[in-house]
């Protein structure tokens, strides 16, 4: 099934928030969706629920709906930006089960637990919530990730971990973070154009920056295998004493381990004359050879043939 987040524009009355107008506010939908009908198995509305007194904003955008979570079998956790809150909902009556953060806090919230205008609340198996805290940009320094242990006993929230950039990087809307499978976080900043990665305990290992001032919704790091259409490229050179430089690559190939050289009298007649790691986006191989042809072949870390370029004749430039 898919989660799906969705604003409906609706008529509303706005009196609960002392404004007597009548208008339109957006109404937070949650769905799941089975993918291969595209059955509506479970349908919730934020104004079905959550009253307008429970956001800091004006009515329109009184929700701000911006991350689905399966909580367990029985509960979805949603966050909710505008209010400040993220909900334990009932997956089959809807029924708000408790409410962490915001106005109507269910919690205790210890030091360092309430968020503002938060996005990505995720909860993992050892029972901590991340989620990506904005902070009110007119009084904070910095927006932050962080690791809350909820007591769903005692009813009490404590701050288990923070993940901050120390150069206090602060984004204004969007933002993200992701709990490795190394027990690492990567942290994407939404508007602020970086992501960057911590260790378990918060120490900054990495930080990227996009080149212009772009926004990522969420930032996420998976294994990931390029596997390009057109052939591995090669351009060699000769040069004094049959020496020759041979420049390979392969845009986009991340599984090259190793590149293995093929020279011969013509070109139907290569055969192995060495190999040499494959060096970053560019690979240069110098070698010496009396045969007038070669080629290259790429490989993985197994011996696989990924790929062949074509043949080249080599031309005396020396």
């Amino acid at each position: 099934t898919a989660l799906i987040t969705i604003y409906n524009k609706v008529p509303w009355d706005y009196i609960p928030v002392g404004d007597n107008v009548y208008g339109k506010v957006l109404d937070g939908i949650a769905q799941e969706v089975d993918i291969e009908t595209g059955e509506v198995l479970f349908e919730w509305h934020s104004l079905e629920h959550v009253g307008l007194e429970e956001s800091y904003t004006k009515p329109y955008d009184y929700f701000h709906i911006n991350s689905i979570e399966v909580y367990d079998q029985d509960h979805l956790l949603i966050s909710s930006r505008t209010t400040s809150t993220v909900y334990k909902v009932d997956r089959k009556t809807g029924e708000v089960v408790w409410r962490l953060g915001g106005k109507n806090s269910d919690f205790e919230m210890g030091q360092g637990t309430r968020t503002t205008f938060q996005h990505d609340a995720r909860r993992h198996p050892d029972g901590t919530i991340t989620i990506f805290d904005n902070g009110n940009v007119n009084r904070v320094e910095q927006s932050r990730g962080i690791a809350v242990e909820v007591d769903e006993d005692a009813m009490i929230a404590s701050l288990a971990r923070e993940y901050t950039h120390p150069d206090k990087v602060l984004s204004a809307t969007q933002g993200s973070v992701q709990v490795l499978p190394n027990g690492n976080v990567l942290v994407g900043w939404g508007s602020a154009p970086l992501f960057s990665e911590f260790d378990h305990d918060g120490e900054l290992i990495f930080s990227a920056a996009f080149p212009t001032e772009s926004e990522t919704y969420r930032a996420f790091r998976f294994p990931w295998s390029g596997q390009p259409t057109d052939n591995p490229a090669i351009v060699a050179e000769l040069g004094a004493d049959d020496e020759v430089t041979i420049y390979a690559s392969w845009n986009g190939a991340t599984e090259v381990a190793t590149w293995q050289v093929l020279a011969g009298a013509g070109p139907d007649s290569l055969e192995p004359l060495a190999s040499a790691p494959r060096k970053g986006f560019e690979t240069v191989i110098t070698l010496r050879t009396t045969e007038p042809y070669i080629g290259l072949k790429a490989t993985n870390g197994s011996d696989r043939v990924l790929g062949t370029t074509r043949t080249i004749k080599l031309e005396d430039s020396a």
